[in-house]
């Protein structure tokens, strides 16, 4: 199938996505991993988004039913959290809640990657992560060295499009540049900063904003491209005032609560 060339996000849409969501505030169940969980949960909160991180499979389950959008990122992935992120997608999948898959270093470590494969014909609203994790999931290349990307993320569009398409879902493939798919469909999303590479968490937290903007009603396309918009916007903020990765976390999180995108 043919697609289209990748378009631009505008900014009136980011300006009008943001306030929604902003109003929306919604509830978002993070099951993600260890390293990144404050940080994540900090960054919904700048948003005006509530999150919550419930990983017991009994309660995970319950959780999914009643909040807005659920995140399932396989970064510290074991074999008793498989169990209880399978529950909760499950139960997700019941509830019409929607979620959002993070194949962290998804390629080279057999757990994750089966785990993912088996995922994916799950229905999950969104897909995120970088170059190499796309292509790995898409089967087309082994993966990334650990979370570091070996491509670019032009070299995934294709692959996301495909995995897209497959699967009835929303890619994003992040990097320099941000494109989101839903396979005929293609943004490209500009913005952000190298400082955003050298800090814990960012691309982790960036899954969470796109499972909570993906709860948002109207055009799921433009919703998920958002997120990555507001992100890239609040790191180049950040780092034009930040003296490297510590003060960065504190200007990327205070720019994310000020935050004014002008349409």
């Amino acid at each position: 199938m043919m697609t289209h060339q990748p378009e631009h996000l505008s900014d009136a849409h980011v300006a009008r996505i943001l306030h929604q969501f902003r109003q929306h505030a919604p509830l978002v169940h993070c099951m993600t991993n260890d390293v990144v969980q404050t940080f994540t949960a900090n960054v919904l909160l700048a948003l005006n988004a509530s999150p919550a991180m419930v990983i017991d499979p009994e309660e995970a389950a319950q959780f999914s039913g009643f909040a807005d959008a659920l995140l399932i990122n396989v970064g510290t992935l074991t074999q008793d959290r498989q169990l209880a992120m399978q529950a909760a997608v499950t139960a997700a999948n019941q509830a019409g809640t929607p979620w959002t898959l993070d194949p962290v270093a998804v390629g080279a470590l057999t757990l994750r990657s089966a785990f993912c494969q088996q995922l994916l014909s799950q229905k999950p609203a969104a897909i995120r992560g970088n170059a190499s994790e796309i292509l790995a999931l898409a089967q087309q290349a082994a993966g990334g060295r650990g979370v570091d990307s070996l491509h670019q993320a032009d070299a995934a569009v294709a692959a996301a499009q495909q995995l897209a398409r497959d699967y009835h879902t929303l890619v994003i493939v992040t990097g320099e540049v941000d494109y989101a798919t839903d396979g005929s469909r293609t943004l490209t999303i500009s913005g952000g900063s190298p400082l955003m590479t050298r800090v814990v968490g960012t691309g982790c937290a960036l899954s969470a904003v796109v499972a909570a903007f993906s709860s948002l009603p109207g055009d799921g396309l433009l919703n998920v491209a958002c997120a990555c918009r507001v992100m890239a916007l609040a790191g180049k903020k950040a780092a034009a005032q930040a003296q490297g990765p510590g003060t960065f976390v504190a200007a990327f999180l205070d720019a994310l609560w000020m935050l004014e995108v002008a349409a």
